[in-house]
């Protein structure tokens, strides 16, 4: 996975050790795997909230192994192996209690996370009596339930009062994260921007990698380079293309630099993942990945001359529809009207060569575009400073929300009056400005100081045709 989390609908299972390769795999749907490990692992006879709280955990665990690629990123064809001196206990056509069965139906797509963090929690677990460890032991659940603890109350006894629990989450089928096209120079869109993304995050641990800056979605020789040296560097043809081979090695290193498969894992938070469309987008769906992909149509539909326009709602309806269809009938793509990945990569693309060419311009009318980059604090850039101006100018009629010194460097005054200005329009309070929030604070800047809201890209100057 490369985006936010979701329930994969099968896990695949080495019945062995990795490094055993006559352990045949074993496919199986992830609810049936979870009753598996939990009627393995656990007594039916143990109160309701211990097992709940154990299957919150034994879910966790397979997700980040999942989430991670752990194995996959190495070159092994399987997703968690059944042996407990790497995973989770699996026995293949064991008997499976009811009542085991009847929680893991329920809680297979709930999940705990750390506070901020998207990624799975590593949930590491013992038994408590043969086996001690860090993590929660099962057995002390029995114990903290019998106290009258409740099943959150304990996995926070275990791992921190800082943890949530993610509910319900997106059940789709396990897509490999690699995209099966190498990415090169002149490559574009939100795969390269991954992967820009964790060299940048690799490089402070390797430091011969150069940083990337902006972190643009385009492949140019800054990331050319970083991608050779760090391919030197893990023992990879020095090529500068992304390759599979690379693509994954740099997976793991990233989860290995920012120890996602451990307890103290500095987790990955939302706005360093690129929004990616490795899943389809499509009518009736809503959100703010709807918004985000009706800002890139919005602008170029003012742009492109055969290209309709949008409004910016949240709801995937017919007006974005019949614009996807309009987009993919001028790039040559099937017109289905579904953002699949080729769909969005394209989209992407056609956003970025905009940006690349409209000028970063407060005179006139004329707002300019996002960046195509997420804006957060430590960076220092022409849009920062834009940015900046507007929030001081939206200061005169929402008082609540402070003044900022247009300096263009994002600092704890800049991000905190962009979290303010997110409470107050009813956006998530991240502190950190992607494409939404830049577009409702241009919006909120134009209605106040010219007396309307303008379109994304309207003024674009010249027609795309």
């Amino acid at each position: 996975m490369t985006g936010t989390p979701y329930i994969p609908e099968k896990i695949t299972v080495h019945l062995g050790a990795p490094s055993d390769k006559s352990a045949p795999n074993v496919t199986l749907d992830f609810p049936d795997y979870i009753a598996n490990v939990a009627s393995s692992e656990l007594f039916p006879t143990w109160p309701e909230t211990a097992l709940r709280a154990n299957i919150y955990a034994i879910v966790s665990f397979a997700l980040n192994r999942i989430y991670t690629e752990w194995y996959r990123s190495r070159g092994y064809d399987f997703d968690i192996t059944s042996t407990t001196q790497y995973d989770q206990a699996f026995v293949n056509d064991r008997t499976i209690y009811q009542s085991v069965e009847q929680l893991a139906d329920e809680l297979f797509n709930d999940y705990v996370v750390k506070q901020g963090q998207i990624n799975p929690y590593f949930t590491a677990y013992c038994d408590g009596r043969q086996v001690q460890c860090d993590g929660l032991t099962q057995w002390g659940t029995v114990e903290l339930a019998e106290k009258g603890y409740l099943p959150y109350e304990m996995l926070q006894y275990f791992y921190g009062n800082d943890i949530d629990i993610v509910k319900n989450a997106p059940v789709r089928e396990n897509i490999p994260s690699y995209g099966g096209t190498p990415l090169e120079y002149g490559s574009a869109g939100p795969d390269v921007a991954l992967m820009q993304t964790k060299l940048n995050r690799i490089s402070k641990n390797y430091p011969a990698i150069n940083k990337i800056n902006p972190v643009s979605g385009i492949m140019y020789a800054d990331t050319e380079n970083a991608v050779r040296t760090f391919q030197s560097t893990f023992g990879l043809k020095p090529t500068g293309i992304i390759d599979k081979a690379t693509w994954y090695k740099i997976s793991y290193i990233y989860a290995a630099v920012k120890k996602l498969a451990e307890l103290d894992s500095e987790g990955v938070l939302l706005e360093e993942i690129p929004l990616n469309f490795s899943d389809v987008i499509q009518k009736g769906d809503t959100g703010f990945r709807v918004r985000h992909l009706q800002y890139y149509l919005a602008v170029i539909g003012q742009y492109y001359k055969y290209v309709d326009p949008v409004d910016i709602t949240g709801n995937f309806g017919e007006m974005t529809e019949n614009s996807v269809k309009s987009f993919q009938r001028v790039y040559g793509l099937p017109e289905t009207g579904v953002v699949d990945r080729d769909t969005w990569q394209d989209i992407y693309r056609a956003y970025a060569g905009i940006v690349e060419n409209a000028p970063v311009s407060t005179g006139g009318e004329s707002l300019p575009l996002y960046p195509n980059v997420v804006l957060r604090e430590g960076m220092t850039s022409e849009y920062v400073k834009v940015m900046q101006e507007y929030l001081t100018y939206i200061h005169r009629s929402y008082p609540e929300i402070p003044e900022v010194s247009a300096t263009g460097y994002y600092g704890p005054i800049t991000k905190n009056a962009v979290t303010l200005f997110q409470q107050r329009f009813g956006l998530e309070p991240t502190g950190t400005v992607n494409a939404n929030t830049w577009n409702e604070i241009s919006s909120v800047y134009s209605d106040l100081y010219y007396g309307y809201v303008k379109k994304p890209g309207q003024n674009p100057g010249y027609t795309i045709t």
